[in-house]
């Protein structure tokens, strides 16, 4: 009975939804077309646009963003850079925002063409919420990749793991890889190894056409960190080290180096060596991941990026004080 009456709930939001945004009826029409209360009309409105039943899109972006796209790219010889506009919020949780809803807008034109067959994907807060943002794309000849270990530590599913959820939008066919993110030590690394399945998966995986990936930091922010994939300990030997940046699992001094540090060492997936010279699609949103996303982007594997304006003016500040205090 509640599954009818939730199907009920959704049939009576989408079409309030239709005659509200496409039709541009006002409340008391469409309440009066439907035999409802002008109350109910904005109930299911807000029930469509909670359900994801009604996408907003903005064409074009501010000069000032264009500006910046066009600076970063020249820097870091990307060949594609878009930067989502302030929204004016502040903090991490708006980038976020800003980021998914231009990545999504970037993700829907890769995947409505014929050239990506195989994605290989990553992990990460912005991977998940753009994935989210995307459309129903009827793609059931994709094959989605996982490229690190789709597992946490514990053995649990990993809560950024974004392969389920390109499936449900994509209908296409997904493929997890069913170790760690991180081994204990670089014997299990070497048990999970040479496990048959792990090695046609991984292989599979380093042919993809296309590979989507997060940029993660190892401040508290972080998801590392703030869902325990590492230990404090282990957080603390990092940033020790130098580390600032994790890559596909492997962790960056600003000057994007290899930061001199074991956990990277057991990291069960591709290394960002491995895709050097494919199509490598960056997410990144907030400000407080600069350092990370500079790090990422000396490294050279990155060919396109996605990330929020106030990231972006940090990041130019931040290479233009590197270049200065290296000339």
């Amino acid at each position: 009975m509640q599954t009818r009456d939730d199907d009920w709930t959704s049939y009576m939001a989408i079409r309030a939804a239709w005659l509200s945004f496409v039709g541009g009826r006002t409340q008391g029409e469409i309440a009066a077309q439907l035999g409802v209360s002008p109350a109910k009309v904005h109930r299911l409105i807000a029930h469509a646009q909670k359900a994801g039943y009604v996408k907003f899109q903005v064409d074009g972006r501010p000069k000032e963003c264009l500006e910046l796209e066009e600076e970063l790219a020249d820097n870091f010889k990307l060949k594609n850079c878009i930067i989502a506009p302030d929204l004016g919020g502040g903090d991490d949780e708006s980038a976020l925002r800003a980021v998914a809803v231009s990545a999504s807008q970037f993700l829907t034109g890769l995947l409505t063409g014929a050239n990506v067959k195989r994605l290989g994907v990553g992990m990460g807060r912005t991977l998940t919420a753009s994935v989210e943002a995307l459309p129903k794309i009827a793609r059931s000849d994709l094959e989605i990749m996982s490229i690190c270990g789709s597992l946490t530590r514990t053995l649990a599913a990993n809560p950024y793991d974004i392969i389920q959820k390109m499936q449900e939008r994509t209908g296409g066919v997904g493929y997890y890889l069913p170790v760690p993110y991180f081994a204990e030590n670089q014997d299990e690394k070497a048990m999970f190894l040479t496990q048959r399945s792990v090695q046609d998966l991984m292989a599979r995986a380093r042919q993809s056409d296309a590979f989507l990936v997060g940029i993660g930091s190892v401040e508290n922010e972080g998801h590392l960190v703030q869902r325990g994939m590492i230990s404090k300990q282990e957080q603390e030997d990092l940033m020790s080290g130098g580390a600032v940046s994790d890559l596909m699992g492997r962790f960056l001094t600003i000057e994007g180096e290899l930061a001199p540090d074991p956990l990277g060492d057991c990291a069960v997936g591709l290394h960002f060596d491995e895709v050097r010279g494919s199509r490598v699609i960056a997410l990144v949103g907030g400000e407080s991941k600069v350092d990370a996303t500079l790090a990422a982007l000396r490294t050279g594997v990155i060919t396109d990026l996605v990330a929020d304006e106030t990231l972006a003016r940090a990041l130019s500040s931040r290479a233009g004080l590197q270049l200065a205090q290296s000339a």
